[in-house]
């Protein structure tokens, strides 16, 4: 039990604890090795005198408990959830509580209500213990007690004729005990182990002892209508001369099986998909290496699930989610286990290290997998990727087995996705070098090794310098001067980006507000990272950069790329239109190169389409390209946003943009990026040559 509750509510610790007038006696626990503490320091003393869950988030928050030595040393209680044990008298002797090392801010009905059935369980137990005492007693004594008990009790001759029969019998089979006085037991016996019944009454009546005496089994019980109930079954047999006689207490257990059935579910199976979950898995794996079983572990992560959950919504995600978990069983009905971890995150467990088996397997999954979900009125490439990794081979435990297959996994993405990729050693010595770069990023930023560098953006009309786009660098202590294509997709994955961000922000601001006094209508475009529209912090920061740095709103314009506009959710729409009320400009980087439709362009608020290099490249010699560019053009006029033109190398591109009309551009052909002394020395010379 103890240990059920501490998979179900993801605690280190949960004790069953009795309290006493001194002290606490821990009667089941996990997670602790003390067997009782003194009752002054108990948490239980103070929850077995509610009727309710008591419930403590952070005991250091909490005066009853904050000087408390079991919160300020081992083992360092924060949160603290017990339910008190209240035997069927009304006596309080005890509570099952959930003990964690953390604090937790919230510990819901839901929650509740399954720790309260598990303190129901627990009494069931602890109330058989206290009728196998019963049975130790004098047939009047018994016969007494069993006249008040909540459970079915029964006496009967050896032969089988029933000489008691209490209330609560009357109540489970529906008998009277004038029905059932002097008839055979075998009447509420089913078929199913009737014979198995008379044949140890058999024995009994020869002088030998029943086998199930002073133990509880579960065993049928037959209702009077003939249906049957599922019976916790304790017997004991006596002699009083030469007659022998046989007490039989019986407890229908119909509701205890559907919670305990409940409790697992929950414990075990994930609840959207009804495979088995994160837990189940573990103790699967776990069993098959203790066991040093070899097996294969296919790990699959969706592709082009988050544009479904961000595009239509969560409902819609749970539905491709269920439809993935019924494909994966009907592929890989043979294998030991199918689960999902999490998310869009599953996993196949086969028995056997055959490679060939393996891949063939997962080549089915993709395939699979790949097929078209029914999603009325949308259309989306929903794909998979799959690591495999084999035991012994690739790893000795289970997470390092499953790190083998992440990795085969990462690799397999990064192939292009819809594909699988079984482990190789190099794979881990990449990550190793990877987690190396993770931490000298983290170690730039610490140490002020980004720098920020400008690049020109003029108006195409009269040549005239007209602002800048912010560009990050990083000067490496050993490798020099960085551009973004060395760093940038790591570093956009790690939790430093939002600082990095921020700091990005705040550098081209205060920059670009000392170039206003040179050029007034100077504006500055800074790229945001994706970390920062995640938690709609972005119009907050922006506001106290500016109020900071004291630069206008409207010389600030904000780089989106096309994954962010993707996301189509009304909470990054809010964001994005408080910005643009502050007067912030929003550019749409890198247009016509992605999947962005024309109605992304009608909903979202921007200000300007910058036209992305690869198209400008050839615009003078490919006619495809000439098209993209002038139907670019017009779009922002048609939308009235500005239109810029990144990539600008040549007199000829200058030209061609002029004449349709696309009145901003930058690029090699007006200056490169350059550090912001370099850039300030060079405007100051554009400005005396004016």
């Amino acid at each position: 039990m103890v240990q059920l509750a501490s998979r179900l509510f993801g605690v280190p610790i949960v004790l069953i604890s009795l309290v006493a007038l001194d002290r606490q006696v821990f009667k089941a626990r996990v997670g602790l090795d003390v067997c009782e503490t003194h009752r002054d320091v108990s948490f239980c003393a103070h929850a077995i005198l509610r009727d309710d869950v008591m419930v403590v988030p952070d005991a250091l928050d909490d005066p009853r408990f904050a000087a408390n030595p079991l919160v300020l040393g081992s083992p360092f209680i924060r949160f603290y959830a017990g339910k008190p044990l209240i035997t069927p008298e009304g006596l309080r002797i005890g509570t099952v509580c959930l003990i964690d090392t953390q604090p937790r801010a919230g510990f819901g009905e839901d929650e509740q209500r399954n720790l309260t059935d598990i303190a129901a369980l627990v009494m069931d137990r602890m109330e058989l213990s206290r009728l196998d005492y019963v049975r130790a007693v004098s047939q009047a004594r018994f016969e007494n007690i069993a006249a008040t008990s909540p459970d079915a009790i029964i006496c009967s001759t050896g032969s089988g004729g029933i000489t008691f029969w209490n209330a609560a019998a009357e109540r489970l089979f529906g008998y009277t005990a004038e029905e059932m006085t002097g008839q055979s037991s075998s009447r509420v016996i089913p078929g199913s182990w009737r014979a198995a019944y008379f044949d140890e009454l058999e024995r009994l009546n020869q002088g030998g002892e029943l086998r199930f005496v002073g133990r509880t089994i579960v065993r049928s019980g037959l209702h009077r209508d003939g249906s049957e109930f599922p019976a916790e079954l304790s017997l004991s047999s006596w002699r009083e001369g030469r007659t022998t006689s046989i007490g039989a207490i019986v407890r229908d257990i119909t509701a205890r099986r559907r919670n305990e059935d409940r409790l697992y579910r929950l414990a075990s199976l994930d609840t959207l998909t009804e495979l088995p979950n994160r837990a189940a898995w573990r103790a699967c794996i776990s069993a098959q290496l203790d066991a040093q079983t070899p097996v294969t572990v296919l790990l699959l992560d969706l592709d082009g699930f988050k544009e479904v959950n961000d595009t239509l919504g969560h409902p819609t995600g749970d539905i491709v989610l269920k439809e993935v978990a019924a494909r994966l069983l009907a592929e890989c009905s043979d294998a030991l286990m199918v689960a999902r971890l999490g998310g869009d995150e599953f996993v196949v467990l086969l028995a056997g290290t055959e490679m060939r088996t393996a891949k063939a397997i997962a080549g089915g999954l993709v395939q699979a997998l790949a097929q078209p979900y029914d999603l009325p009125g949308h259309i989306f490439d929903i794909g998979v990727s799959i690591g495999i990794a084999t035991y012994p081979d690739h790893g000795q435990r289970a997470d390092e087995l499953l790190g083998a297959a992440d990795l085969a996994l990462y690799r397999a993405k990064a192939t292009g996705k819809g594909r699988y990729m079984a482990f190789e050693p190099a794979f881990r010595e990449v990550a190793v070098a990877r987690r190396g770069f993770e931490r000298e990023l983290r170690q730039a930023f610490e140490n002020d090794e980004f720098e920020m560098f400008y690049q020109t953006q003029v108006d195409t009309r009269d040549g005239r310098v007209c602002g800048a786009e912010a560009l990050l660098r990083w000067r490496h202590p050993q490798r020099g001067l960085l551009t973004p294509v060395s760093f940038l997709e790591v570093l956009s994955q790690k939790p430093i980006a939002t600082a990095v961000g921020e700091w990005t922000l705040r550098t081209a601001c205060l920059h670009a507000k000392a170039w206003r006094t040179r050029i007034p209508d100077f504006r500055i475009g800074v790229n945001l990272f994706e970390s920062q529209l995640r938690f709609g912090q972005l119009p907050g920061v922006v506001e106290r950069v500016l109020q900071d740095t004291g630069l206008p709103a409207e010389a600030l314009e904000l780089e989106l790329l096309e994954n962010t506009m993707m996301r189509n959710d009304s909470a990054t729409l809010k964001m994005l239109q408080t910005l643009r009320e502050m007067g912030v400009g929003l550019a749409f980087d890198d247009y016509g190169t992605g999947f962005a439709s024309l109605s992304m362009l009608k909903r979202f608020p921007v200000s300007r389409l910058k036209i992305d290099r690869a198209f400008i490249r050839d615009v003078i010699s490919d006619p495809e390209d000439a098209a993209i560019v002038k139907a670019v053009i017009y779009l922002g006029h048609s939308f009235g946003m500005e239109v810029i033109a990144e990539g600008v190398e040549t007199r000829a591109q200058l030209d061609f943009l002029r004449a349709n009309q696309c009145h901003h551009a930058q690029g090699y052909f007006f200056g490169r990026p350059m550090p912001e002394a370099a850039f300030s020395s060079e405007l100051e010379r554009n400005a005396a040559a004016l």
